[in-house]
């Protein structure tokens, strides 16, 4: 072959894909199955799980007119802060919307190694509640990166914080807790790994031996928690991550009555496993509430064709989460209801019922 023909070969053989990077490739599948894309859930949801900092009116505007869209009726934001800084952004969302939002405090980690810390972080929290907190939230950073003056990693059952806990279950408010991340994420980067991709894209992720704690040893102060502080509700983040172990997960729930769980990020497991996850949403039904995490719109309506329809290997938001095509899971009503919202206004306390079936 001569050299000039030989190089239009190759450019056209680099051009079909054949040089293409695992990092690039994005299969499109040739299946045919009926589809049902569900733009608006089906009843009136609470989002338990998600991030908004206090923002201009006619951004809340906005943001209210998005929810309608999405028959969101009820935002819980997690990222409320403490002092002024949560009463500042409980104005921003409730002033003109009071039943549209609730505000969850975070802890205020000042002067964590002076004698008495843990009763002023509590009466801190107190002081949040009077100010129109209704629940607490508890960032991934405690327990992985949060340390102490020595430089000494704070464990998630560390007894300091214990007066903190006890608040909550004195004020009756729920603690919706972020502890560890994927288990895959924790595990060795090699072949094996089902997240290699998402850690060749953001390496960042990834909790090496040699900087973090193993995933067990952090799922382990965190139950320990639970079970340490039985008066206390807590809200276990995103399925306590063990969306891929649900029955590690249910034995959790059996175990510490105390405990719930909320889907937020990790829905592609549940649409994996579609059989068994509907018949665990059965058993638990009264124990999982809807939460989604970060604001992108869009995917909300990924979570509403899994847990809504029948629907048959169809693409999930994020495919760092898992290389895989999801299912629906077809709940039933009942449970569909529990998840959306009835368990949301059970827990959690002030929320208002306007706009919720609640006959039953």
């Amino acid at each position: 072959m001569k050299p000039i023909m030989l190089t239009l070969f190759l450019g056209a053989w680099a051009a079909s894909g054949q040089n293409i990077s695992i990092e690039d490739y994005e299969p499109k599948s040739t299946l045919v199955v009926p589809q049902h894309q569900v733009e608006r859930a089906k009843y009136p949801f609470i989002d338990v799980h998600n991030h908004q900092r206090g923002s201009r009116p006619e951004l809340v505007d906005d943001l209210v007119k998005a929810m309608d869209a999405l028959n969101m009726r009820i935002m819980v934001n997690l990222s409320g802060g403490y002092g002024e800084r949560l009463k500042a952004n409980i104005a921003a969302l409730k002033r003109r919307y009071p039943d549209r939002f609730v505000v969850f405090a975070n802890i205020d980690f000042t002067s964590i190694d002076e004698p008495g810390y843990g009763t002023r972080a509590a009466r801190q929290l107190e002081q949040d509640v009077g100010s129109g907190a209704q629940g607490l939230k508890i960032f991934k950073n405690f327990g992985m990166d949060l340390k102490d003056g020595k430089g000494q990693r704070i464990r998630v059952d560390d007894p300091r914080f214990d007066p903190v806990f006890e608040m909550c279950a004195r004020l009756k408010i729920p603690v919706l807790i972020h502890t560890g991340e994927p288990r895959a994420l924790f595990d060795p980067m090699d072949r094996y790994n089902e997240r290699w991709l998402e850690l060749k894209l953001y390496p960042g992720r990834g909790r090496p031996p040699d900087r973090y704690p193993a995933f067990d040893a952090l799922m382990a102060e965190q139950h320990n928690l639970f079970a340490r502080h039985p008066k206390t509700t807590f809200i276990d983040a995103h399925l306590g991550w063990y969306g891929n172990d649900l029955g590690k997960l249910g034995r959790l729930l059996d175990k510490l009555p105390n405990v719930y769980t909320e889907v937020s990020a990790v829905v592609e497991e549940l649409g994996r496993q579609p059989r068994f996850a509907r018949q665990w949403f059965e058993r638990y039904q009264d124990r999982v509430m809807f939460g989604k995490d970060t604001w992108r719109p869009a995917e909300y309506r990924t979570y509403f064709r899994i847990f809504e329809t029948a629907d048959e290997y169809f693409e999930h938001d994020r495919k760092y989460h898992g290389m895989w095509s999801v299912y629906g899971l077809d709940l039933s009503e009942e449970v569909l209801e529990k998840l959306y919202f009835r368990n949301a206004l059970r827990v959690i306390p002030g929320l208002s019922t306007t706009g919720f079936r609640t006959g039953r």
